[in-house]
Order: structure tokens, then sequence, then C-alpha cells
């Protein structure tokens, strides 16, 4: 059997344990300090947060607002939002990172690997040609090369002007 090693998943998990009751995507949605939330954009019905553990650099999350763990409990509105804007971010993360193609998707359930089982988001996660090196696979470690904060100040600027 392989193991695949994410050390990074423990302080997460860590994070989900202390927070017992709650929704942090909600909590995320309430108005607050944008950047300290790491939160990029926020439409009428769906959010852009940056993924506070990512699988790479730019990991971002298309929120609704609406509290519900199913696709089905979600509005058209809803729906038609989110893609809108994972359109919008596809290009400013193509423009500014210099992304070379994504991965995008939703979880639903912890058995899909949702670590928010009751909030349902969709995952933008840019990609880079060689972006997949023997780092991760030989050394156990994912290297990010940038911080946070660094890719929210880079994009912040395009996603303000989304719906404008």
């Amino acid at each position: 059997m392989e193991r695949l090693w994410a050390p990074w998943r423990m302080k997460f998990i860590e994070e989900l344990r202390e927070r017992g009751s709650g929704c942090i995507l909600c909590e995320l949605a309430a108005q607050g300090d944008d950047r300290k939330r790491l939160v990029l954009h926020r439409g009428k019905r769906c959010y852009v947060v940056l993924n506070r553990f990512p699988y790479n650099n730019g990991h971002i999350m298309v929120v609704p607002y609406k509290h519900a763990g199913e696709l089905a409990s979600l509005e058209p509105g809803d729906y038609s939002e989110m893609l809108s804007i994972s359109s919008h971010a596809v290009r400013i993360m193509r423009e500014r990172m210099e992304a070379d193609g994504f991965n995008i998707g939703i979880n639903i359930g912890a058995v899909a690997g949702a670590g928010i089982t009751d909030h349902i988001h969709m995952h933008l996660v840019p990609r880079w040609n060689g972006d997949s090196n023997f780092l991760p696979v030989l050394g156990e470690t994912k290297c990010m090369p940038e911080y946070l904060e660094e890719t929210y100040d880079r994009l912040a600027g395009d996603f303000s002007k989304i719906g404008k």
C-alpha cells in the first residue's frame, strides 16, 4: 500500500475540531477584514476566498452565501454566479499568475474528499506545467512558492472588478 502524506492537513483537522459547531464558510461570509479572511471578492450570491490549506499556490474557493450541503439545495442563481465568478477567476489567474491550466471541482460528502461537508463550495486550483515534480513524491513535501497574503495582494485588485 502506498501512502499519501499531507502533513499540512493536521492543522486543518485541528481547526475543525476546535471550531465545534458553526460553519467556517458562513463565518468567512460575514462582513469583516477581507484581507485577513482572504476574501477576494463578494458577489450577490457567492464570494471568493483563498484556501488556507491550498493544494497549489492560488487555490481559491467559490462559496455560495447560502448554507447548503447539497447542490439540489441551491437556487439556479447560485449556480449561475458560481460559474460566472469561476470563469472570471480563470481569466484573472491566467493573466496574474500565468497559470497553464486548472483543476475545478466540487467535493460532496466526506468520502468524496470534502473537508467541510455541510456548506457546498467549488475549488479552483491553478496548475503549471511541471508543478508536480519529485518533491511531493520523494520528499513528502509540497512547496508553496508564495505566502497567502502575497497571493491575495496579487489577485485582489482584479477580483474587485468582477461584475463592474
